[in-house]
């Protein structure tokens, strides 16, 4: 049985079931109860877009009002973490995270390798990411990048509400620090997600369309621009084949590989800035493994090299667009 419901929803949901299957299972943030837990004002609020909005009833104190210091409560569920609980932080904006950056790169991504495997951090922390939400250059940063270069950490980025939930699931389960990014522009999108329990395994992505002709990959937000480049793209014979990377890392690159060996071509979105982000990435393995199977040229869709902007034109302007994509594709084809 399915429902529809929003992205912001399916996020609730995963946690509602992951807090009821699991005793350890613990929230922390800002304003995720509300009111800091006065008289009255409990369950006010619900997190910065009210994803936990409604637990704090059912679950009491396992969800934790914290100070406005993310270097404190991203340090304390890390250290929860490593006592024996599932902590589920929320970064209210990934922008923040310069800091408590200390306490991720160098802590809990470090513990597994430091103590020879006999320790493990099983922390989420989800954070808020990304442009087209007018939400100004402090507040709508891709910055997925600077997570997937440290070694350690998982790094998920789901693009529908059924991602939302079955990935949320995973990350929660998971023992190993997960950083789950949340687009901010997908909060509102409904689709149908599966009832009860629901988890989609990490590291493996998912080939929204199948072709013939070219290969985009992409995450996030951007999977929606590029499906709008594929029904583009049809209307001129061109066969495309959509992946949606939803792990980052560890990324999924026996399925990215596969695809473009059958189609010849590849074009690369990421919503990152253009400097050493995952589309550089993946084009540089594809580049260096799979030199003799491309028939064009591999194309790089990104953003320009600027702080994102608050007008909105230019946050318009700055996004790839289904348009930008299918004329990388074009490119590729000639």
């Amino acid at each position: 049985m399915s429902q529809r419901i929003t992205f912001k929803q399916a996020i609730n949901q995963a946690l509602d079931h992951e807090l009821a299957r699991d005793p350890n299972v613990i929230l922390l943030g800002e304003d995720i109860v509300g009111g800091a837990g006065s008289p009255g004002e409990r369950d006010a609020w619900g997190g910065v877009l009210g994803a936990t909005k409604g637990l704090y009833a059912k679950y009491g104190d396992r969800l934790l009002d914290t100070p406005l210091s993310e270097s404190a409560y991203i340090g304390a569920a890390i250290g929860a973490a490593s006592c024996g609980l599932r902590p589920v932080a929320e970064l209210m904006f990934v922008d923040f995270v310069g800091v408590c950056f200390d306490q991720i790169l160098n802590q809990a991504a470090k513990f597994r390798y430091m103590f020879g495997g006999k320790a493990q951090t099983p922390v989420t922390i989800r954070a808020l990411v990304g442009a087209g939400f007018s939400a100004a250059a402090q507040h709508s940063q891709m910055l997925t990048p600077i997570f997937t270069h440290v070694p350690g950490l998982k790094v998920v980025c789901p693009s529908s509400p059924a991602e939302a939930k079955g990935l949320l699931a995973a990350s929660v389960r998971d023992n190993d620090p997960v950083i789950f990014c949340e687009h901010k522009a997908l909060y509102g999108m409904k689709t149908e997600v599966p009832e009860g329990e629901y988890v989609i395994p990490l590291g493996k992505a998912n080939v929204l369309t199948e072709g013939a002709d070219v290969t985009i990959v992409t995450y996030g937000l951007m999977v929606h621009r590029a499906a709008e480049a594929a029904k583009l793209l049809a209307a001129e014979n061109v066969s495309v084949e959509v992946i949606d990377l939803r792990t980052l890392s560890p990324l999924d690159w026996d399925t990215v590989f596969a695809s473009v060996e059958k189609t010849g071509r590849l074009v690369v979105v990421d919503e990152a800035s253009p400097r050493c982000n995952i589309a550089t990435d993946v084009a540089a393995q594809v580049g260096q493994k799979l030199f003799k199977s491309l028939k064009g040229a591999i194309q790089l869709v990104s953003p320009p090299h600027v702080p994102v902007p608050f007008s909105a034109p230019l946050e318009k302007a700055y996004l790839p667009s289904g348009k930008d994509i299918a004329e990388a594709v074009r490119r590729t084809l000639e």
